[in-house]
């Protein structure tokens, strides 16, 4: 009877442009319950996210999305934390820098809160969650795996990689406030979702933070601009590498796990400065530095390299 009533969800978003309709909240929650406990077909669950890519979501379908979510996820809160919003189908250019960046931001007592999965689709870059596997953490890291507090969405990997698409689903994932903290740090790429990001998740923290920069993760690899929501407005300020003395050059290929893990495991002076800019940038947003070159000068003083 379930799979019954869910027809006329799949009917909303893929029947064709003139008869498409965008769902009610009500009843994108009742979706995404029903697509959450699988009460749905496998086959309807697909159906049902490739015609939502391909309708296009609505603000109040995404926000309702996002109370379904925080009905399954298990929250585990942790003092004094940045959660950091990585995308899921991983980074394919560039190194992890979060392990680097951790060492230096952990004298002031600043704890990173990153989420990961399995591979997601659709960019088959290397995942987070591969890299805290294979890689040696700081005491301030704090990795949480979706097959603990989010099983539901963990179990819908195959499906999502079958399919082999972004859905929606690649947007709401990236933050989900696990670690109930006060600042988030999340990537885009393309402008559109940086609005999009912060219509959707600016109530959620105290201060969002939205890098635009490479492969749309929280990391500062080369020139961009960088949106702050707090109080009530949206900030833009611009960073610039060089600007500091940092020359970085990404891979011209897509690089290995192997590759990534000994970028990041054994960093050469450039990554371990591209690292440093990044803490002094999240030391200034916290409000812990007055510029954010004061804090890169700061953090030359105090370079856990010595």
């Amino acid at each position: 009877m379930g799979r019954m009533n869910f027809l006329p969800y799949i009917k909303a978003v893929g029947t064709g442009e003139k008869l498409n309709r965008d769902l009610t909240k009500a009843e994108i929650k009742d979706a995404l319950r029903k697509i959450l406990n699988k009460t749905a077909a496998p086959e309807q669950i697909s159906a049902f996210l490739l015609g939502w890519r391909v309708k296009g979501e609505s603000f109040e379908e995404l926000k309702g999305s996002i109370e379904v979510f925080d009905e399954f996820v298990t929250p585990c809160a942790v003092a004094n934390s940045i959660e950091f919003g990585y995308p899921y189908d991983g980074k394919a250019d560039n190194p992890y820098l979060f392990p680097l960046t951790a060492r230096y931001l952990e004298p002031f007592g600043i704890q990173l809160s990153l989420h990961g999965d399995d591979l997601q689709p659709a960019k088959g870059g290397i995942t987070l969650k591969e890299i805290c596997t294979h890689v040696p953490l700081s005491e301030n890291i704090h990795y949480f795996d979706r097959s603990k507090y989010f099983k539901e969405l963990h179990n819908l990997t195959k499906i999502r990689m079958t399919l082999g698409i972004r859905t929606p689903f690649n947007t709401l994932e990236k933050l989900l406030n696990i670690s109930q903290s006060d600042m988030a740090v999340i990537g885009a790429f393309h402008k559109p979702f940086i609005d999009k990001y912060i219509q959707l998740f600016k109530d959620r923290y105290k201060t969002l933070v939205i890098i635009k920069g490479n492969e749309g993760t929280p990391e500062i690899f080369s020139k961009c601009s960088i949106f702050i929501a707090k109080n009530s407005t949206v900030e833009e300020i611009k960073v610039d590498p060089k600007d500091f003395g940092v020359e970085y050059k990404k891979s011209t290929r897509p690089i290995t796990l192997e590759d990534s893990i000994a970028l990041t495991a054994n960093p050469s002076e450039g990554l371990w400065k591209l690292a440093r800019l990044n803490a002094a940038v999240l030391l200034f947003l916290h409000g812990k530095m007055e510029t954010i070159e004061k804090g890169f000068e700061s953090l030359k003083e105090n370079s856990p390299t010595k």
